[in-house]
């Protein structure tokens, strides 16, 4: 016979409250955590292979730097998927006006010193502007178009929305970092996209930007090793050192072969061979060592974790939440495939980290913080 006071009654304490099927605690996409958690593993594993033979008598001085970061950018997530998506639409302009700010300063820095600048250095820690400003620029979209409620984005709004997204593309464009201001582009194609935009506006986004690249390098506004990357890319003539990082970044990728050379194997990527491996080219490093079937794991990985954005986007409560998943599914394909066409040799190098996998903290942190955007829409996605 049961105890009368270990019974349980409905309302006879905390033991009996359940929380209801649309508290967002519940709601977690476990399985998209579970695809970033392993991509970052692979990131540090790939970074410490590639990077170990740079400090002698401290093979894991990056990796260590990598871990840290990664910490620190689950800490940002959590925070950032614990509250409410709505909470940052409230604040959009604020983030974003602080952003332009930020990236003014940088530039006014950068003036000062006669060099060029593209992060705040503080001791062991480098803050991009750049990587900040493609969450605010996100942010004040879509919250600039979910506000309009328009089944169709007309031409008044469509202006407006390319002057949102203008005025920090050309601010880091002037750095020079024409692989952040390429993000920033396609994140706004992507959302305005998904708003309605019709076919030509996204068009003339993408001529735009065309035009402003070639603006930049026609005015003298790029570095000198840009405009190299550019001449190896088109198959001019340069000096061999200005070609050797994407000759032989190629080069590890193809000698992998199927299955790859081994873990630490690889005589191209783990003996120093490829300049900063582990944050431009570690695409390379998976090649050599894993071959085509490590690729071809890894791009699946990406596939995946596409997928389940998506998925989120199709779930999501309002027009804000979709779009905002849009702009991160954007992102994140684009820079995919700019990283891994630049290791092919099919795309011109431009410096944007692999997600995930390039050795970086800031980019680090702000795919995780995007990521909590992603996360707290899906678990607020039952009124």
């Amino acid at each position: 016979m049961a105890l009368p006071f270990l019974a349980r009654r409905p309302d006879s304490g905390l033991g009996n409250i359940r929380s209801s099927p649309g508290d967002p605690s519940r709601n977690v996409d476990w399985v998209l955590f579970g695809l970033q958690a392993v991509l970052t593993i692979i990131g540090c594993a790939v970074v410490y292979s590639a990077s170990r033979l740079q400090i002698d008598g401290d093979p894991y001085a990056f990796v260590t730097r990598q871990v840290v970061f990664a910490i620190a950018s689950t800490v940002v997530m959590v925070a950032v998927m614990t509250v409410d998506y709505e909470w940052f639409k409230e604040r959009a302009g604020l983030f974003y006006a602080g952003t332009l700010a930020l990236l003014i300063l940088i530039l006014l820095m950068g003036f000062a010193s006669g060099n060029d600048v593209i992060s705040f250095d503080f001791g062991p820690i480098n803050l991009q502007p750049a990587e900040v400003a493609k969450f605010t620029t996100l942010l004040a979209l879509c919250a600039y178009l979910s506000e309009q409620r328009a089944e169709e984005v007309t031409y008044a709004q469509f202006l407006t929305g390319l002057m949102l997204v203008g005025a920090p593309a050309v601010l880091v464009i002037l750095q020079p970092d024409l692989g952040s201001a390429s993000v920033i582009t396609t994140i706004a194609m992507g959302v305005l996209l998904v708003a309605g935009a019709k076919a030509k506006y996204i068009a003339a986004v993408s001529l735009l930007s065309f035009t402003t690249v070639v603006a930049a390098f026609a005015g003298g506004l790029v570095n000198s090793y840009q405009t190299e990357r550019l001449k190896v890319f088109l198959g001019r003539e340069v000096d061999q050192d200005s070609a050797f990082q994407v000759t032989n970044a190629i080069r590890a990728t193809g000698r992998g072969g199927l299955w790859g050379k081994g873990w630490l194997q690889g005589d191209l990527v783990n003996r120093g061979n490829i300049p900063v491996v582990w944050a431009d080219f570690p695409f390379a490093a998976v090649g050599e060592q894993f071959g085509f079937v490590g690729c071809a794991a890894l791009l699946a990985l990406f596939v995946l974790v596409l997928v389940r954005i998506w998925r989120i986007a199709t779930l999501s409560r309002d027009l804000l939440g979709t779009y905002l998943c849009a702009g991160v599914f954007t992102m994140l394909l684009w820079q995919v495939f700019q990283n891994v066409g630049m290791t092919l040799g099919i795309m011109p190098v431009t410096g944007l980290p692999l997600p995930f996998i390039s050795y970086g903290g800031s980019s680090l942190i702000a795919y995780f913080a995007l990521f909590g955007i992603v996360q707290s829409v899906h678990m607020r996605r039952m009124r």
